[in-house]
């Protein structure tokens, strides 16, 4: 399906073939921290969601260059007209299997996730939400259904600048952590509880019965999009654990447990050599590390304020 879906999406080549589609409505620039995504698709639906996701982020104006050159389109003979697909590529190659046309936006997100976890490996990157207040960053660490998304998306609603939901990017050369926001991807219950605590939020559409379950995508915030070239120095390492009827425990970490947790956390950390040792360790050094158990999203907030303010678990 994959082979098939890359011989007749068509149209999202290299060199001269992407200088005609960069032409077309549909060609858009997606800035998100230090990569630039640029987007060719035909499908009006996604275009005019990810412009009103991203804002200002979204550019039609073409660029000298782009970290991924990704195409989103469906797939030509009957699949176009039954039972609708898309076809996700990178650099005119298929990684997937083709989507239903109506997962369009769950199929570029999770795509480009994909692209920037396996070849983006410039600095340490760790499967962890990152935030920011008062020049200090908060990472949270967690495996899935712990809980992260949903409270990186509550902390971002409340005074908090989202770096990212999906990857924890400490740069080598000074330990500092590089903003990429994007849409925070929420699943199933933590849907409704988003919106009750953010009502003001933009959510896309919920897209029911995806390989993950009921999805919608919360925008970033404008904010958090405008700053988005302001690194943060990382000061917090919390390892975030929703468990339904838990009292809030804050507990803190020594490093060489955090250094563990956070080494089988990391996507590249296993090939970035001596230099991912080296940033590792001084981010364990430097930050302090606490593992967190909640129930109440209001309470987890509230704990992460305080650590925000100085305050001691």
């Amino acid at each position: 399906m994959a082979r098939s879906c890359r011989a007749r999406a068509g149209g999202f080549g290299t060199g001269a073939n992407r200088d005609r589609m960069s032409a077309q409505p549909f060609s858009l620039r997606l800035r998100s921290g230090p990569l630039t995504i640029h987007l060719y698709t035909r499908i009006d639906t996604l275009s005019r969601l990810l412009r009103r996701m991203y804002g200002a982020a979204a550019l039609d104006s073409p660029a000298q260059f782009a970290d991924f050159h990704i195409g989103m389109a469906r797939p030509r003979g009957p699949r176009r007209w039954l039972r609708p697909q898309v076809c996700f590529t990178l650099d005119a190659q298929s990684p997937f299997e083709p989507y239903p046309l109506e997962h369009a936006l769950p199929l570029f997100e999770w795509g480009l996730n994909w692209c920037i976890g396996t070849t983006f490996p410039r600095q340490l990157m760790l499967h962890a939400g990152a935030l920011e207040k008062n020049g200090f960053g908060l990472l949270l660490p967690a495996t899935p259904g712990a809980g992260k998304s949903t409270l990186t998306a509550a902390l971002c609603h409340r005074g908090w600048r989202l770096l990212s939901d999906e990857f924890g990017i400490v740069r080598h050369d000074d330990g500092q952590l590089l903003p990429m926001p994007r849409a925070i991807g929420l699943k199933n219950r933590s849907i409704a509880v988003i919106r009750d605590f953010a009502p003001d939020a933009f959510f896309g559409p919920v897209y029911p019965g995806t390989r993950k379950g009921d999805v919608a995508h919360l925008a970033p915030p404008a904010e958090s999009l405008a700053r988005q070239a302001e690194p943060a120095t990382p000061r917090w390492v919390v390892f975030p654990r929703y468990a339904p009827g838990a009292q809030l425990q804050l507990k803190a970490e020594p490093p060489s447990v955090s250094f563990t947790r956070l080494a089988n956390n990391a996507f590249n950390y296993q090939i970035s050599g001596a230099q991912g040792f080296r940033t590792l360790v001084h981010l364990t050094e430097s930050a302090m590390a606490y593992s967190l158990a909640y129930s109440k999203l209001d309470e987890a907030v509230a704990q992460m304020d305080r650590l925000a303010e100085g305050a001691q678990p």
